[in-house]
């Protein structure tokens, strides 16, 4: 931690930022100020608790405070039927999952969704509201039991590939369809392969073989080898999706692409599973608009599937731009409620 002074005022955050990080977290922390609390919380590193402004004390956590209001109780709701994970810094002022939320389920719940979600997604008919949680369901994956497992085999009570946000809807030829979400605030990556990272992984040097020796020998991956999940399996069967994979000559999945990989991987096990009836999966990463840390591994990620319109990115300011054309009263409170918390 570190004392950052900004417009003679002092600010208690993270030792590493860039720019965009740090404007955005005293942007945040000033909201927090205004209309939450001035007193700082705590966040355990190495066994020491640390103040760190950006954090919510934990008197005040139960309340949700960074939650837009209007939304509590269907979220609340949502949660008796689909018991998700509160990510570790849900508390956080700068918290994805809880911008994702309140990103989306004001416009989900809105009498104007079918509107607003035509202007994001061509194929876009109407919002399934009989499937999932009224068309919709935070952390998304195909199971809802700690026992489960899942498609891609990589769930249990603490870990798995969740997309945070997962919409039903009805194409324009009354197919089902799903659509899931990977939200970004001020994050700078799409995470590093947890496999890769590993204190068991021994063989590292394996991540240094390209997409095709991986396939081959999918024993080479640690994922594959000691976590059993299904990972290579599903990608053997996609081959032709990641069409330019031979312009990487190691691992495309072992830095900044892993999660992309891993929820386009989601999308695809959900869409040839029998046991589901959705015609069509498609994934999107939707981010903060003045966030420039993810562009390199969105195009990157681009150029592997050659533009595959399976993916597709837009930005939090589309949302709500989109948002503003429709007339209505409830929509606009939001809008100008999200602007003012995300500067968006």
């Amino acid at each position: 931690m570190k004392v950052v002074t900004v417009n003679e005022r002092e600010y208690k955050l993270p030792n590493s930022q860039n720019k965009f990080q740090k404007a955005m977290y005293v942007h945040l922390i000033n909201w927090k100020w205004e209309n939450i609390t001035k007193d700082v919380g705590l966040n355990k590193y190495k066994g020491e608790l640390i103040e760190y402004d950006a954090f919510l004390p934990e008197s005040y956590r139960s309340k949700l405070p960074v939650i837009y209001k209007p939304i509590k109780t269907e979220l609340l709701e949502h949660s008796k039927i689909y018991d998700f994970k509160l990510h570790l810094y849900f508390n956080h002022m700068a918290s994805s999952q809880a911008a994702n939320i309140n990103l989306f389920l004001p416009i989900l719940l809105s009498p104007k969704a079918n509107d607003i979600l035509r202007l994001l997604k061509p194929d876009f008919k109407e919002l399934a509201k009989d499937e999932l949680y009224k068309g919709f369901r935070i952390e998304y994956w195909d199971g809802n039991s700690k026992k489960e497992k899942g498609l891609l085999g990589d769930h249990n009570a603490s870990t798995g590939t969740d997309s945070d946000i997962a919409i039903a809807y009805y194409n324009h030829d009354d197919e089902l369809c799903l659509w899931l979400f990977e939200h970004k605030l001020t994050e700078n990556s799409f995470t590093t392969c947890g496999g890769y990272k590993s204190k068991g992984n021994k063989t590292k040097e394996n991540c240094d073989k390209s997409f095709a020796n991986i396939l081959s020998e999918k024993e080479l991956c640690y994922y594959h080898r000691k976590s059993k999940y299904n990972y290579w399996h599903i990608t053997d069967k996609h081959q032709s999706f990641f069409a330019n994979h031979h312009a990487f000559e190691s691992c495309p999945f072992r830095r900044g692409m892993n999660q992309l990989w891993r929820n386009q991987l989601l999308a695809m096990a959900v869409e040839n599973d029998v046991n589901n009836d959705f015609r069509n999966v498609c994934f999107s990463v939707v981010h903060h608009p003045d966030n420039p840390s993810l562009k390199k591994t969105i195009d990157e990620y681009k150029t592997l599937i050659e533009n595959n319109p399976k993916f597709s990115t837009f930005t939090s300011r589309d949302v709500i731009d989109n948002a503003s054309t429709v007339e209505d009263k409830d929509v606009e409170e939001w809008i100008g409620w999200y602007r003012g918390l995300y500067r968006v």
